[in-house]
């Protein structure tokens, strides 16, 4: 089997070490760059286009969310996740809206290569201090919930059933069976919806229905 390509970002050595003995003992990951910035994050990932990109947010030069920002900008499908120190409300909302797959603290590292899979696999991932808070800070950030109007996205009724049960968890297959359409159609309905609303993946999809609930 093919080994997923992780590319490491932190700017303390001794967490880069522990990071790289705890995922290379995962047989089907393998270590392909490391860097301790977040301009040097921007550089690896443009250079090594890795499956995953595993960073720290504060950081010299360029913090994480920064560097984010500027991989999402250049590589649409980038995968990254970060693994960081703090349980920053602000941090969180800004990593949710950025699309990234998750946000990890570093004392869960046990849950790390779980966590890997998961978001390699396209699912979105978070530590049990970080989801505590979802609820809240999805609250905190509805402002024009009463005026927002869909239909000036051009979404039709099927296109928000769609909408509502991507951001309930539910998967493909699920909104299939529920609404009565192949898997084809779904993603297709989604991809369409996506596009519409100027959004990277399902994951920005869910956070921009929970913002206008």
């Amino acid at each position: 089997m093919e080994k997923k390509r992780i590319l490491l970002v932190d700017d303390d050595e001794l967490i880069t070490m522990s990071l790289e003995m705890i995922i290379s003992a995962e047989a089907d990951f393998e270590i392909v760059g490391k860097g301790g910035s977040g301009r040097e994050a921007v550089a690896l990932y443009d250079e090594l286009n890795p499956d995953l990109l595993l960073m720290d947010i504060r950081m010299a030069d360029m913090n994480g969310l920064e560097a984010a920002e500027e991989i999402l900008t250049n590589h649409r499908d980038a995968t990254i996740l970060f693994l960081t120190t703090f349980s920053d409300d602000e941090y969180i909302v800004k990593a949710l809206k950025l699309g990234v797959k998750g946000y990890l603290l570093k004392q869960d590292y046990k849950s790390l290569p779980a966590a890997l899979h998961a978001a390699i696999n396209g699912q979105s991932v978070f530590g049990g201090a970080v989801i505590d808070k979802l609820p809240t800070l999805m609250n905190q950030t509805n402002t024009d919930d009463e005026s927002f109007d869909y239909r000036k996205y051009d979404i039709s009724e099927k296109e928000f059933e769609v909408i509502q049960l991507v951001a309930e968890g539910f998967s493909n297959k699920e909104i299939s069976q529920k609404l009565f359409l192949s898997e084809g159609t779904v993603r297709n309905y989604l991809s369409t919806i996506l596009e519409k609303l100027n959004l990277r993946d399902r994951t920005q999809l869910a956070i921009f229905y929970l913002k206008h609930e």
